[in-house]
């Protein structure tokens, strides 16, 4: 059994991306812990902006699956998709923290740099990557930090999340 989580910071996040050559551009912001406050920044901050679901099937299998804010995902159905063994439900926030580091309203794709053992698959809808660059938390509701949809999947990668790229959203 794994022991506590330290996760990384936003700034621990940062600096692997750094050291990756990955260049990404972070704002600075308000908390935000719900897609209707981050539209609060459009104009502001271009690209593609991000909605995440930390889910789980009944044999405690989970994933995060990253889509485009306004993008509507049925979640009767998308455990077809995702090949979960069941329907899915919601992860609960304990095993958030323990596997991502990060705590419901700040959830996002760069959470798996904390996922050490590879408990959670990581699932980008195919209409999110139509975006050039794309938005999400760097570990932290305070922040949104811009990174290209080619270094994402190398970020992705080099974390030990390569991703599985389907068409989950309706």
């Amino acid at each position: 059994m794994r022991g506590p989580v330290v996760a990384k910071s936003s700034e621990a996040l940062l600096e692997y991306l750094q050291e990756l050559g990955i260049e990404v551009k972070t704002h600075r912001h308000p908390p935000l812990f719900t897609v209707a406050d981050s539209q609060s920044l459009r104009g502001e901050i271009p690209g593609g902006h991000t909605k995440n679901l930390f889910l789980k099937d009944k044999k405690d299998n989970f994933f995060l699956v990253t889509v485009d804010e306004d993008a509507q995902v049925d979640l009767k159905t998308i455990h077809h998709k995702i090949d979960a063994a069941s329907r899915v439900s919601f992860g609960k926030p304990e095993k958030l923290m323990e596997y991502l580091g990060v705590e419901p309203g700040s959830v996002t794709v760069f959470g798996v740099v904390n996922d050490d053992q590879n408990k959670v698959t990581v699932v980008l809808d195919a209409d999110l990557l139509d975006n050039e660059t794309i938005n999400a938390h760097p570990l932290t509701n305070e922040a949104t930090t811009s990174i290209g949809r080619d270094d994402l999947m190398r970020f992705l990668e080099a974390a030990g999340h390569p991703p599985l790229v389907l068409k989950v959203t309706e």
